[in-house]
């Protein structure tokens, strides 16, 4: 019975009806110039008969699961794939629209704690002949970094190889250790730990210094208050798009930033212009929270577990000019980036400490209502596959991430990269942010206005 770090169990501790605690992804892909009326049929029956389980598909919360179940781990043996891996079909027409309306419903459902917590819909009846995939796995199994690093594994640069594992499988069948913390000695985790533990009151000291005399960092609470930071219900609105990364990336050296900060100013523009459509644009530039992967490069894609760090970014939504935004929203960045690269990783988690101030103390009756947000939303960039990749002979054409949402965070930004494009996902509350899509308009709105402010062609 393996227990839980405590970066992984808080997930499980603070989920409510409210505030599902899963993240997701929706993927469109393009069936083989080949493929036949029954191709997802006979796709989904061939995935159900492989024994090709990763073994962190098969965790489960121990029972009783409200108390044992938060910090310890069962595995289930008879794992019963049909009902993890389910086949649907749109509404007609089978439009986008439907598409993204179902996935927005599956997103606001819990997953089931006595099974192991995962869900995988493989949906037909796109009226232009693609096929989607809409899955989700609970946050306290792998964060977003980890669910994207597992779901490139499965992937090929090969639109001929039709050996491909199973969303929940493996290259390497039976690899992973199911917890990406296993590894070594108790006690020589506790000791590295406690090493890491001694160097807080310095790496506090640098973070006081940095914050208060010289002035460079965005703190926690500075955040005004706005429509965003509500309490919220449990029903969520998912929007999704792309966008060329060639656009980005030429602003990007046009302006000398990086393609990060050009993504940050594209939000920026699109929240600025949102809020003011809705009459509820504050004075104060809107912070957000931008989470910063704290695996290393070398780290093996069967990783899983949570290893994030939090930097928050004045998004500058106070000025009207989008040249100064990018310039503002680039010196915010740098400034975070460059005390993390002094810190450790556990000094840096424990020191931005975000998301755990965030997820401990939003579920308190009355806190949200009475007091200041830490910041307004969480923007996620994650790296995604390079080029194009297939799944067993069908091409990925977009991979669209949906997020989790906190009380007071009733929105929600996570974008990757997919070979030539940005894919993005907007999550928001279904009560709390309407006309969710207006949002894609107004982003496609500011990633033009950056090109006109920055003499690039668009």
């Amino acid at each position: 019975m393996p227990l839980m770090p405590v970066t992984d169990s808080m997930f499980l501790m603070v989920e409510t009806r409210e505030h599902p605690m899963h993240v997701g992804g929706l993927q469109l892909f393009r069936k083989p110039v080949d493929a036949s009326g029954n191709y997802l049929s006979d796709l989904r029956r061939s995935m159900l008969e492989t024994d090709n389980v990763r073994s962190v598909f098969r965790r489960r919360p121990s029972r009783p699961v409200n108390t044992v179940g938060h910090v310890a781990w069962s595995t289930e043996g008879d794992l019963e794939l049909d009902y993890h891996f389910r086949h649907s079909a749109l509404p007609q027409p089978g439009r986008i629209r439907e598409l993204l309306e179902v996935t927005s419903r599956w997103h606001s459902t819990l997953l089931d704690r006595h099974r192991p917590l995962w869900e995988i819909h493989l949906i037909e009846g796109l009226q232009d002949g693609r096929f989607a995939m809409y899955s989700k796995i609970h946050h306290s199994l792998m964060d977003g970094v980890s669910a994207l690093r597992h779901l490139q594994g499965t992937l090929s640069d090969d639109p001929n190889d039709l050996d491909c594992p199973p969303p929940w499988g493996s290259r390497q069948a039976g690899s992973g250790n199911g917890n990406g913390h296993a590894s070594g000695s108790l006690f020589k985790r506790a000791g590295k730990t406690f090493d890491q533990l001694t160097g807080m009151a310095p790496a506090a000291a640098k973070v006081a210094r940095e914050a208060f005399r010289e002035h460079t960092l965005t703190l926690p609470m500075q955040a005004p208050k706005t429509m965003l930071n509500v309490p919220i219900g449990g029903a969520r609105r998912f929007a999704a798009q792309s966008w060329p990364l060639d656009r980005v990336r030429a602003i990007a050296t046009a302006a000398g930033v990086s393609r990060n900060d050009v993504v940050l100013a594209m939000c920026s523009g699109a929240l600025r212009d949102y809020l003011i459509e809705q009459s509820a644009l504050p004075d104060a530039p809107l912070i957000a929270m931008v989470p910063v992967s704290l695996r290393r490069k070398a780290d093996a894609g069967e990783a899983t577990g949570n290893n994030i760090g939090a930097l928050l970014c004045n998004l500058a939504t106070d000025l009207t000019d989008p040249a100064l935004r990018l310039s503002a929203i680039h010196t915010s960045m740098a400034n975070g980036k460059k005390l993390f690269s002094e810190l450790t990783p556990l000094q840096t988690l424990l020191l931005s400490g975000v998301n755990v101030a965030q997820l401990g103390v939003s579920p308190i009756p009355g806190v949200v209502n009475n007091t200041r947000p830490p910041f307004n939303l969480v923007i996620s960039n994650v790296p995604g596959p390079r080029k194009q990749m297939y799944w067993n002979g069908a091409a990925l054409d977009g991979i669209y991430p949906a997020s989790v949402l906190l009380d007071g965070q009733a929105l929600n930004i996570t974008l990757t990269s997919n070979g030539d494009n940005l894919d993005f996902g907007i999550t928001g509350c279904r009560r709390s942010v309407p006309h969710l899509q207006r949002i894609l308009t107004h982003l496609d709105t500011a990633l033009a206005e950056l090109e006109g402010a920055t003499g690039v062609k668009g």
